[in-house]
C-alpha cells in the first residue's frame, strides 16, 4: 500500500484506538474506507454488555467512522462467536486444557466473516489494527511476520488465518511502536486516541474464568464441573478442588493450598478430577506435540531448526520441528516453562510465522541426535 495505490478497504473497526489509527492511516493515504464493527457478545442475562463490542465500542467506532468521513456497519456475529469461540473455550476448561480463544476468533470469526463481507461491499482489501506485517513472496505467497512493537506483537494470534485471506490483509500498525500508533491518533484527531487497551478475555472482563464457565455451563443445561483431590506429583493428597476449570498449567496462586512450599499446577486430570501440584523446577518441559496445524506455504515433510512460541507472552525458544501429516512434534534445545496443552503452538523463522497448531501434549524427553534441517 505504500506504492501509491488507492484501493477500496474495509476496515474492522473495535472501538479500539488501535482500529481507529489504522482507519485514519489509511485515510490520510487516499483509500475508500468502509467501517464495520462486529458485535459479537452480550452477557447473558444482563442488561449490560459485556466488553466486547459494548455499546460505547461500538460509539466509539461510530464517531472515528463520522469524523473521517466513511461509511459505518455494525454486523450481528453474536451466534457464530458463542459456537466457534466461547462454547469451545468453555469446553476446553472443563476438559482441563487452557485455549486460545483469541486465535480461534481470528480465524473462525473476524476475518473470514469479514473477507465475505468485503466481497459484498466491493472492497479489495481488509484491514485491521493488528500489530503484525505482510509481505508477498515472488509467487504471491504471503509472507506473515511479526511487528515491530514486540511488547504488541499479535502474529501469534493470526497464524491459522488462511493465506487466501491474509493475500487481501492491511496491518497499517505493523511498523509502529505503540506510542506512535497514539501519536498519529492525535495528529490525525481521531476521536479515541487516549482511550485505554483492554487487558482481560473480552467476554470475561472480570477475568474469573472459573466462574464464567460455571455460569454459561448452567446456561447450557450442563452438570457443574465437580470437585475433587489436589495431590503432589508422587500421590499424596494435599488438598481439595472445586472443579478442574478454575486451574491452567503454571498456575500459582488461587490454590488453597494455606503454608509451606510455593506450589504450581503441573497437570489436570479431569477424568480422575485430580488437579497435579509441584514445584517451580517441575514445570519443566521440553517436547510438545502439536495437533491441527497449519502452515503458510507448502506442508514441510523433514524436521528443521525453528522458534517455537507456545503462549502468548511467550518468549520463542529455538527446537527442532518435525512435521507428520496433522501437526508436527517441537523439541526444544533448553527446557521450557509451563507447557500447557490447549494453547496454540506458533512455528517462527526469524520474524516469519511458518505455521503453528493447538498443543496436545507437553513432556520431558530423552535427549536425541535428530537432524536439524533447514527451514522452509
Amino acid at each position: 500500500m505504500s506504492d501509491g495505490t488507492r484501493e477500496r478497504v474495509l476496515v474492522a473497526m473495535s472501538g479500539g484506538v488501535d482500529s481507529s489509527v489504522a482507519a485514519a492511516l489509511l485515510k490520510e493515504q487516499g483509500h475508500d474506507l468502509v467501517g464495520v464493527t462486529m458485535h459479537l457478545w452480550d452477557a447473558s442475562g444482563e442488561d449490560k454488555v459485556g466488553r466486547c463490542c459494548a455499546p460505547e465500542d461500538r460509539d466509539d467506532a461510530r464517531r472515528t467512522c463520522e469524523a473521517l468521513g466513511i461509511p459505518h456497519y455494525v454486523i450481528d456475529e453474536r451466534e457464530a462467536f458463542r459456537e466457534t469461540v466461547v462454547d469451545p473455550f468453555v469446553r476446553a476448561y472443563r476438559e482441563g486444557t487452557t485455549p486460545s480463544p483469541c486465535v480461534a476468533c481470528n480465524q473462525e470469526v473476524k476475518l473470514g466473516r469479514l473477507a465475505t463481507l468485503a466481497d459484498s461491499l466491493a472492497c479489495a482489501r481488509i484491514a485491521t489494527g493488528h500489530y503484525a506485517r505482510l509481505e508477498r513472496s515472488d509467487d504471491g505467497t504471503p509472507l506473515l511476520r511479526r511487528g515491530v512493537d514486540r511488547n504488541k506483537d499479535q502474529s501469534y494470534f493470526l497464524h491459522g488465518v488462511a493465506p487466501s485471506i491474509l493475500r487481501r490483509m492491511i496491518f497499517p500498525l505493523g511498523a509502529l511502536e505503540k506510542h506512535e500508533t497514539r501519536a498519529h491518533g492525535q495528529r490525525l484527531a481521531v476521536p479515541n486516541w487516549q482511550k485505554k487497551d483492554s487487558q482481560e478475555l473480552c467476554f470475561v472482563p472480570d477475568g474469573d474464568i472459573g466462574g464464567f464457565v460455571d455460569r454459561r455451563s448452567t446456561e447450557r443445561g450442563e452438570a457443574r464441573v465437580p470437585g475433587g483431590v489436589m495431590r503432589t506429583a508422587d500421590g499424596e493428597a494435599i488438598g481439595a478442588h472445586e472443579g478442574v476449570h478454575h486451574y491452567t498449567v503454571g498456575q500459582r496462586r488461587g490454590l488453597g493450598l494455606g503454608g509451606g512450599p510455593v506450589r504450581y499446577v503441573l497437570k489436570i486430570l479431569p477424568d480422575s478430577a485430580e488437579v497435579i501440584v509441584g514445584s517451580d523446577r517441575d514445570l519443566l518441559g521440553d517436547t510438545v506435540e502439536i495437533e491441527g496445524a497449519h502452515w503458510l506455504g507448502p506442508r514441510p515433510t523433514t524436521p528443521f531448526e525453528a522458534d517455537v512460541q507456545v503462549r502468548y507472552r511467550h518468549t520463542a525458544a529455538r527446537a527442532v520441528v518435525t512435521p507428520s501429516e496433522r501437526g508436527f512434534v517441537a523439541r526444544f534445545f533448553t527446557p521450557q516453562r509451563a507447557l500447557a496443552p490447549g494453547q496454540a503452538s506458533v512455528v517462527y523463522v526469524g520474524d516469519r510465522v511458518i505455521g503453528g497448531g493447538t498443543m496436545r501434549r507437553a513432556s520431558m524427553s530423552s535427549p536425541t541426535n535428530e537432524p536439524r534441517g533447514e527451514a522452509p
